[in-house]
């Protein structure tokens, strides 16, 4: 089986407010992206890496990143779109027939397991599309533009969404030539999935497992290092 993880870095960091778009900010002195990228350099159920990064920043990416860091399973480079839909799309156009799974992972994600890509991989297998997220812990309310509440949702069923996200080829190809067809822009790679009426099966990650996009996660991230230094993130 040969699995191909396509990696989304072309984000401009708008949240951050900052001038250095978020991918490249440091945690423990080495970049977002590199911690994230030598998670999946080291997996062995990955056999190819597709990163998507800013067209600017590509000779840069190729030169200190790539070649550099040694990161030998990054075998494409490729420019990034409007939004982030836009540039999982270009990298799936560098994805080979003979790949059976497709997994997608946010680059500044970078507390990623080993354990949590293999059990991704072996559940879009098993299911053909697979989520990961946690429980939420907070009562969820939904509200109307004036700041009404209309009801409090039940969080029992309710779940905070993760990447990475995987699915057979074939599955998510399709996917996406069809929100392309119809101009369809979803808030994940699992909901164009759920559009065409294919069910994606959800797994628990890791509450650890955090999205960097504000100076608060950083600061979080920096004592998520520190404690997985000391072996016990979880």
């Amino acid at each position: 089986m040969t699995t191909v993880a396509i990696i989304p870095a072309a984000g401009s960091g708008k949240r951050m407010q900052g001038g250095l778009s978020k991918q490249y900010l440091p945690v423990d002195g080495k970049m977002i992206l590199l911690h994230t990228l030598s998670v999946f350099e080291l997996s062995p159920d990955i056999d190819e890496i597709v990163l998507v990064a800013p067209e600017e920043d590509i000779p840069m990416i190729r030169q200190m990143i790539v070649e550099h860091r040694g990161m030998s399973k990054v075998r494409h480079v490729m420019a990034g779109g409007k939004q982030r839909q836009d540039s999982v799309r270009n990298g799936l156009a560098a994805v080979e027939n003979q790949a059976d799974i497709v997994l997608i992972h946010d680059a500044v994600r970078p507390f990623i397991s080993e354990n949590l890509i293999r059990l991704t991989v072996q559940e879009a297998e098993k299911h053909g599309a697979v989520a990961v997220g946690m429980p939420v812990k907070d009562t969820i309310k939904r509200v109307d533009p004036g700041g009404w509440i209309v009801e409090t949702l039940n969080r029992q069923v309710l779940w905070m969404t993760q990447t990475p996200q995987a699915f057979k080829r074939s599955v998510i190809q399709e996917a996406y030539r069809r929100a392309d067809e119809d101009q369809f822009y979803g808030t994940d790679d699992a909901s164009l999935v759920e559009r065409m009426g294919f069910r994606v099966k959800m797994i628990a990650a890791s509450y650890a497992n955090i999205k960097i996009t504000t100076p608060e996660d950083l600061l979080m991230a920096e004592f998520l290092i520190k404690r997985q230094k000391r072996g016990n993130v979880s």
